[in-house]
């Protein structure tokens, strides 16, 4: 019974977020086949990948971890730190202000992105789903 409760705690705390952001409550999105609990706070956007998926190093999740935060923000994202679980995007607006930063130092790419509605699964709330591809 012990190892049960330990187990269930240990899979709660995978999508809790980081210190800095664990009290944010987060907003699900997919984006071409990754699943994120996504939560922005000031300056900064964290997107936690929460589905399993083979992803050995940064590379393929980062993009679709910077849609997923830029969906969420409504900010253009400038960078993106962490690793293939949990990323952190620095954002490319002022969301206090709602104006864009004017920084032409860093490119953004351009994306679009197809809606593709609510995806509603057993025990959840659902999550947004987009298919996005670089224009």
């Amino acid at each position: 019974m012990k190892r049960l409760l330990t187990l269930l705690l240990m899979l709660a705390a995978c999508s809790a977020g980081t210190p800095q952001f664990r009290d944010v409550p987060a907003t699900r999105i997919a984006v071409n086949g990754s699943v994120f609990d996504v939560r922005v706070r000031g300056e900064l956007a964290e997107a936690v990948r929460i589905n399993t998926q083979y992803a050995p190093r940064l590379g393929p999740i980062r993009d679709r971890a910077a849609l997923a935060m830029a969906q969420v923000s409504g900010c253009p994202i400038l960078d993106v730190l962490g690793d293939a679980a949990v990323t952190v995007g620095v954002l490319g607006c002022d969301r206090q202000a709602g104006e864009r930063l004017l920084l032409t130092s860093i490119s953004v790419p351009n994306y679009e992105c197809i809606d593709f509605g609510t995806y509603e699964s057993s025990g959840d709330d659902g999550y947004q789903v987009f298919e996005c591809t670089p224009y």
